[in-house]
């Protein structure tokens, strides 16, 4: 028999999007649907599993945790990538790590949920008209305004293409961006992070997390931007310095931000985002689509199926 844990499935959702009757019969499947933090509570829990799907980036994978799970045979993310998975640690141990396909539109869509959001302050006006208001704030126009990228990769160029629907201008910038990438897009390159943040009266990030990304935008950066701008953020927590977005909303150095990452998830019920007003967040669900997890959860099938035929698909291999 081998033992299968799937991890996090908040939505409990994983058994109704795919197939797993094809695996083989013997095979005993668990969902859990909490979140549980630290190497020691997962360590216990997953004890006996041989095969263990997880998703995304919700519960880290470090060294440790490998370590103290000696039957674990199989990882699978959903994603093609999964920066909490220490794959070094993987290959140490005999673990194989394999990934899935995704969405590509999903986070896209989402951004600008947030970017109309904020401008237009529908939570606000939402939550205002539940409580008796009517008509209680004033909202922005996007076109003609600025619209700051960064990254113009798969996701910020879709963002992009509406920016230019609605009468955006669009400027983007990363450190590799060049003019002719920026022009396919639709955009300008701006010659440097400051100056897209000078410029912009929204901000959207659309960068991979690495060691160059990481505090990407600090109290530095937050003192260039106009105290009218906005910044979006649906690609990872750590780009933004955490505290200095607290402290630069708080004085009004921004005018607000909307998110859905965060430094630790799920965000702390303390955190003091939680408590401004000139903020939307919502709980990581750029990729939280039923038609994103159809392909996660069967391809996380298919994954477990070729690896017990003893032909593993998709590995995510150690970079060297």
């Amino acid at each position: 028999m081998v033992k299968i844990a799937i991890l996090d499935d908040y939505q409990n959702v994983a058994r109704d999007l795919a197939d797993w009757s094809v695996l083989p019969a013997d095979s005993e499947i668990v969902v859990f649907n909490d979140y549980l933090a630290g190497v020691e509570p997962m360590a216990e829990r997953l004890a006996d599993f041989d095969i263990v799907g997880i998703m995304r980036e919700r519960t880290p994978f470090p060294r440790a945790l490998f370590e103290k799970l000696p039957k674990l045979k199989l990882l699978v993310t959903t994603g093609a990538r999964n920066a909490s998975i220490d794959l070094a640690a993987a290959a140490d141990h005999g673990v194989t790590v394999c990934g899935t396909g995704g969405s590509a539109q999903a986070t896209a869509e989402l951004a600008w949920g947030l970017i109309l959001g904020l401008m237009r302050r529908i939570p606000f006006e939402d939550r205002a008209m539940r409580e008796g208001h009517w008509q209680t704030t004033l909202g922005h126009d996007l076109s003609g305004k600025t619209l700051g990228l960064l990254g113009l990769g798969r996701l910020g160029s879709q963002v992009a293409k509406v920016g230019i629907a609605f009468g955006m201008d669009v400027v983007g910038w990363s450190q590799n961006l060049t003019a002719e990438r920026a022009a396919e897009c639709g955009a300008a390159r701006a010659h440097s992070l400051g100056d897209l943040l000078r410029a912009a009266d929204v901000v959207s990030i659309h960068l991979v997390l690495s060691d160059r990304t990481r505090d990407l935008i600090g109290a530095r950066e937050f003192g260039l931007m106009k105290p009218t701008a906005y910044l979006v953020n649906t690609s990872r927590g750590p780009i933004v310095n955490e505290a200095a977005l607290v402290d630069a909303m708080q004085r009004g150095a921004i005018a607000g931000a909307a998110l859905d990452v965060y430094d630790t998830e799920p965000l702390p019920d303390d955190h003091p985002l939680r408590g401004l007003e000139n903020t939307v967040l919502t709980p990581h669900i750029g990729y939280v689509t039923e038609a994103t997890y159809r392909v996660f959860y069967t391809e996380m099938v298919e994954d477990i199926a070729a690896y017990l035929a003893g032909e593993p698909i998709r590995v995510i291999a150690p970079k060297n």
